[in-house]
């Protein structure tokens, strides 16, 4: 079994993930020389701590894990009401604070959610593939997401929130969801967008939205942090600057560098080419993951996978097109660079987890639309 696993493992997703984690260290090793190398000591540290969860997740069959997810869901549930009531670190009650170390359980509800999500939609599949259709199941598996979707949003976190949506949306496509629910969500959002934005938005969330449309509209207050990152990806060109030679990178313009705006630090100090390079690495992860759904040997196989190449896709793009200024700053780290304990050890354990599906595939069950 272990032989089969080994040869049918998709190892250039892991590949793709160690160099990720490769040029998100060495940026975070420039990055934080003025602060001793603070975060990137944690990162390495949470790396070491990584590695058992990976293996455990590529040995043990995915088919188990989704078996006892219920449990989980409802832990990690209670543990995403809990964080509400802790101290706000930076206007957020996102994160539960153990010594010098911080917990954000949200991180880990992204890999729970699709593991129940997918567990469900593989039990209705069973029975047809046009039971996720019904008006009643449908809203049953609306309802498991929109738990912890809302109570992301209490944090307030709303770029998690919506790698949800987008993860959810791929998964019921490629479960085969009649077109006349895609109809209807695109209109729904239409007219709701409009109503959130006036009455349910925060006014630093607006004035993010405002600064996007209009770049000029505050420089030097809500659009400071996106004219630096600008700044410094355009004073990087095609070589860079090199490590520990960014103006804004080393003089503090950049904030936060070692989070948000870390694609910002590499395309100053690394240049063009490596900014490039990092963009082809996640296109070609995500391929991978959609390819790995594909080839699954089973529907729960599939939607796992599928759920994860939806949240990887949806920070990939987020966290790049808000640095460059193509999309509104959400404050979305980008997977395996970005420094973050929870975020790096949760997306650590979905290549696993695709590793773990890959090793166990047979055929294609693409479900017919």
């Amino acid at each position: 079994m272990k032989k089969r696993l080994s040869k049918n493992i998709e190892w250039s997703i892991l590949i793709c993930t160690i160099l990720l984690v490769i040029i998100g260290l060495i940026a975070l090793f420039s990055a934080t020389q003025s602060a001793e190398y603070d975060e990137f000591k944690k990162q390495m540290l949470w790396i070491g701590i990584s590695i058992p969860f990976i293996i455990a997740f590529v040995i043990i069959d995915y088919e188990t894990i989704a078996k006892i997810s219920p449990i989980f869901y409802g832990v990690i549930i209670i543990l995403l009401v809990g964080v509400l009531f802790t101290e706000p670190i930076n206007g957020a009650t996102s994160w539960f604070s153990i010594g010098s170390a911080t917990l954000q359980p949200a991180e880990f509800a992204k890999i729970i959610v699709i593991f129940f999500l997918s567990f469900i939609m593989s039990k209705m599949a069973k029975k047809g593939k046009k039971e996720i259709s019904r008006p009643t199941r449908l809203l049953i598996l609306i309802a498991i997401i929109a738990i912890p979707v809302l109570l992301i949003i209490k944090q307030p976190d709303y770029g998690t929130a919506m790698a949800f949506l987008v993860s959810f949306i791929m998964m019921l496509f490629v479960g085969g969801i009649d077109k006349k629910y895609i109809i209807a969500s695109v209109l729904i959002i239409v007219i709701t967008v409009p109503l959130l934005y006036i009455f349910v938005l925060p006014d630093h969330a607006k004035k993010r939205i405002e600064v996007f449309l209009n770049q000029d509209l505050d420089p030097r207050g809500a659009g400071y942090n996106l004219t630096q990152s600008k700044l410094a990806i355009g004073a990087g060109q095609l070589l860079g600057m090199g490590l520990f030679k960014g103006n804004q990178t080393q003089l503090g313009y950049l904030s936060p560098k070692t989070t948000d705006f870390i694609f910002s630090v590499i395309g100053e100090e690394m240049g063009f080419l490596i900014a490039a390079a990092i963009i082809i690495l996640y296109v070609v992860l995500i391929t991978k993951a959609i390819y790995v759904a594909k080839t699954a040997k089973d529907n729960l196989g599939s939607y796992i996978a599928i759920g994860i190449a939806g949240i990887l896709l949806f920070h990939m793009t987020e966290n790049i097109g808000m640095t460059i200024g193509l999309l509104p700053i959400t404050g979305v780290p980008l997977p395996f660079v970005s420094y973050g304990g929870s975020s790096l050890l949760s997306n650590l354990i979905m290549i696993a987890v695709l590793l773990n599906i890959s090793g166990r595939r047979q055929k294609a069950i693409f479900i017919e639309q």
